[in-house]
C-alpha cells in the first residue's frame, strides 16, 4: 500500500511483479544475445564488482599463500635432508671404493714383482705390529699349513721386508731388515761392491758396516739381494743409500741405507717360494 497524492493506492501483485521481471529478463537475453548490446554494462558492471569480489577472497587466497609458503619450507627441510644423507652414504661408499682401488693397486703390484723372482707367491695379511722400541716383527695369518716355513723370504711390491723366523699352523712371525738382529748379504746394482746389510732398529733406516774406504759405495746406490746364502732370491731391491761417511780416525766407512720395502705401508705383504728352495720347504699349500 503506497500514498499517491494523499490517496492510498495498492502496488502491483507479488505475482505480477514476477511476471514483469521475468519478462524483462527474457527481453534483455534476447537483446544480449542477438545484438550483444548490454557487453559494456557488463563490463562496467564487473568492473566495479571486481574490488568486492577480491575482498571477499583475500583471506582465502592468503590462508592458501601462507599453507603452501610453510608446506614447501618443511618439503624443503626435508628433500634437503634426504639429500644430505644420500651425499654422505655415497661420499663413504666412495672411500671404501677408493681403499678397495689402493689395495688392489697394491696386490697387483706385489704379483707383478714376485714373478720375476719366484716360481710361487702367496699374499698374507697382517694379524698384528709388534710394540716394542727395538723389536721390528709382524704376525702374519698364514701358517706351516699354507706351507709357510722358517726362513722363507717376505717381500712387498717395492723391495724386500724380512724373512719368516717363527711358524705355527695358522700364523707365522716376520722379523723385518731393520731389526738389530737380521743381515742380508747384497750387491751394489752400480759397481757390484758385495756388503752386508744390518738392522738399526730404526724402521727407516739400514747400516752397511765392514766396507774399508776404497770401497765404491755412492749415496744413491741401489742394494740388491746377491742370492748368496739361498735364502734371499738375487737381484731384489734391499736399500738405498742415503750416507757415506769416511772418517780417517776409523778403519770402516759409516754408510747408511734406506730400505727399499715401505714397512709402514699397507696391511699384506708377500710368501714367496724361491725356485731353488728345497722341495719339503716348497711344498704347496692345499
Amino acid at each position: 500500500m503506497i500514498n499517491v497524492l494523499g490517496k492510498p493506492m495498492r502496488g502491483p501483485s507479488a505475482l505480477t511483479r514476477l511476471v514483469l521481471l521475468v519478462a524483462l529478463s527474457a527481453a534483455l537475453m534476447m537483446l544480449d544475445h542477438r545484438g550483444q548490446q548490454l557487453e559494456r554494462v557488463r563490463s562496467a558492471l564487473m568492473l566495479l564488482v571486481y574490488p568486492i569480489q577480491a575482498a571477499a577472497g583475500a583471506p582465502v587466497a592468503l590462508y592458501h599463500g601462507v599453507l603452501e609458503a610453510f608446506t614447501s619450507e618443511r618439503a624443503l627441510r626435508q628433500a634437503n635432508a634426504r639429500l644430505e644423507t644420500e651425499r654422505l652414504q655415497l661420499a663413504a661408499r666412495l672411500q671404501q671404493l677408493e681403499a678397495l682401488e689402493a689395495e688392489n693397486e697394491r696386490l697387483r703390484a706385489l704379483l707383478g714383482a714376485a714373478a720375476r723372482v719366484a716360481d710361487r707367491v702367496l699374499v698374507a695379511e697382517l694379524a698384528a705390529v709388534s710394540l716394542e722400541p727395538f723389536s721390528r716383527r709382524l704376525l702374519l695369518r698364514r701358517g706351516s699349513r699354507d706351507g709357510v716355513y722358517a726362513g722363507q723370504p717376505v717381500l712387498d711390491a717395492h723391495g724386500v721386508v724380512g724373512q719368516i723366523t717363527d711358524v705355527s699352523p695358522h700364523s707365522s712371525t716376520v722379523t723385518l731388515i731393520t731389526d738389530p738382529s737380521h743381515a742380508i748379504p747384497v750387491i751394489d746394482n752400480r759397481s757390484g761392491l758385495r756388503a752386508l746389510v744390518f738392522g738399526s732398529g730404526d724402521q727407516e733406516t739400514l747400516t752397511v758396516p765392514y766396507l774399508s774406504a776404497l770401497a765404491d759405495i755412492q749415496v744413491g746406490d741401489l742394494l740388491v739381494t746377491s742370492g748368496m746364502g739361498g735364502t734371499f732370491p738375487p737381484g731384489y731391491p734391499v736399500a738405498v743409500v742415503t750416507e757415506v761417511k769416511n772418517d780417517p780416525q776409523e778403519s770402516f766407512l759409516l754408510v747408511r741405507a734406506r730400505p727399499a720395502a715401505r714397512l709402514n705401508h699397507g696391511k699384506q705383504v708377500l710368501l714367496i717360494w724361491p725356485a731353488k728352495a728345497p722341495a719339503a720347504l716348497a711344498r704347496e699349500a692345499p
